[in-house]
Order: C-alpha cells, then structure tokens, then sequence
C-alpha cells in the first residue's frame, strides 16, 4: 500500500523516515479496524449471538432423530400389519384345506356307507333268492293224487314238457283209475309180456325211453309214472291234453 504524502517528508532523515512509516501503519490500522464490521464493538454483539447457533442445530438434529423414529416406528408398524395379514391369510388357507379335507372324508365315509348299504341289501336279495329256491327245491307235497299231479307238472315246467292238471287227471281217471299200483295183464302188451304199469299204465321199454331225470327209475312211481308218459304224448301228441282214449 503506498504510503501517503506529508508535507515536509523529503526532508526527514532515515530514522525520522522509519518513525513517520510506522505511526502511518498503525493509524491506518486503526482505521481500518474502526470501519471494518465486527470490530470490538460489534464483537460483542456477535459473541451474545453465538450461543444461538448450537441451540438451533440441536433443534435441528432433535427434529431429524424424532423424524427417524417415526419412520422406523412406521415400519415397524407396517411389517407388524403385513405380518398380521400373512399370518391370517395362512390361517385361513389351513382352514378351507381343513374345511376341504373334512368334506371331501365324510363324502368318502358317506359313499361308503352306501356302498356297504348296497351290499348288504344285495346280499339280502340273494340270500332271499337262494331262501325261495331252496324252498321251491323243498317243496312238499302231499302223498295222494292231487300231490302227484301237482309234483310232476313242477318238474315237468323245468323241463319244457306240455301238460295241464286237467288233461293228465282225465286220462289217469281213465287208465288206472287213480291206482299207482295198477296193472293191465290181459292186453296185447301184457301177452307181449311188457304189462302196462301205474297211474298212466305205461309199458316197460316207453317209460325206459321217455324216463325224465330227476325222478324214480320205478314205473310204478306215481310222480316217475305221469312225468314219462306226459314227456311220451308230447312226443307223439303234442300234450297229453290232447289224448282221450288209449295210447
């Protein structure tokens, strides 16, 4: 900085030179520092002021911290609900497959029972079945003539031979008169000597030919007796309701 001009300055000696120099610097400090702001007496000022600053960024940084914990709270708060909400949606999940699996066991158990119900009447029906066909198989009947016919036309429907209660009746009537034990020993068969035999009086080798199985090999047999000579006229009559005199 040059330094200003005082009169007389050129002809001051060295020293007086140095002296003049320095007492210029200093005022001009002086100066200097007199204008410049926050000189001694703004100092105080700013010094009173200072302590605001640090106030002010602990708010500052309080503010930011409390910020913080409310997100981190609100976070949390939010993971916690999502927690929840998977939790509850997985309950529920487990209790429709539960709800699923329960149904689908009592439909199973139900269409169990009625398979089971199904069978047993099924059972029922053949048992019932067997009952009747055993019992048809069983079937009595009584010792007389009315029994015979009625047995003999039984057997005679399970072998597909024609024949009515009528039509044997009439032509036993006839033949024997209702004698299983009859016997014609004066007829042409007889001196043949192939006697005609029973209710039907039927001859040794027709009731060996037209013999139905299942009953006596006797021809005296009352049941044995009808059931061939029926089998005999439907060969050669059709039924033995069609025969009316001897045969």
């Amino acid at each position: 900085m040059p330094l200003p001009t005082i009169p007389g300055y050129a002809r001051l000696n060295k020293t007086h030179k140095y002296s003049a120099a320095g007492i210029a610097a200093a005022g001009a400090a002086a100066i200097a520092f007199a204008v410049v702001p926050g000189g001694n007496a703004d100092a105080k000022t700013t010094a009173q002021d200072l302590p605001n600053k640090p106030v002010a960024l602990t708010s500052q940084k309080a503010d930011a911290q409390a910020h913080h914990e409310a997100l981190v709270k609100q976070s949390a708060l939010a993971d916690k609900q999502a927690k929840q909400e998977a939790a509850e949606k997985k309950a529920a999940a487990e209790a429709a497959k539960k709800k699923a699996a329960e149904e689908a066991a009592a439909e199973k158990a139900a269409e169990a029972k009625a398979a089971k119900e199904r069978a047993v009447k099924q059972a029922a029906s053949r048992s019932a079945t067997r009952i009747e066909t055993v019992a048809a198989e069983k079937k009595t009947y009584p010792d007389n003539l009315d029994g015979w016919i009625r047995e003999s036309l039984d057997i005679m429907k399970k072998k597909g031979i024609p024949g009515t209660y009528e039509g044997i009746h009439r032509n036993i009537i006839r033949e024997s008169g209702g004698d299983p034990r009859a016997i014609n020993n004066w007829d042409i068969n007889a001196q043949n000597g192939v006697p005609s035999k029973g209710l039907l009086q039927v001859i040794a080798p027709t009731f060996k030919a037209y013999h139905v199985e299942g009953t006596a090999w006797d021809a005296y047999d009352p049941v044995a007796n009808i059931t061939a000579a029926c089998n005999y006229a439907a060969d050669r009559y059709g039924s033995m309701d069609n025969v009316n005199g001897p045969y």
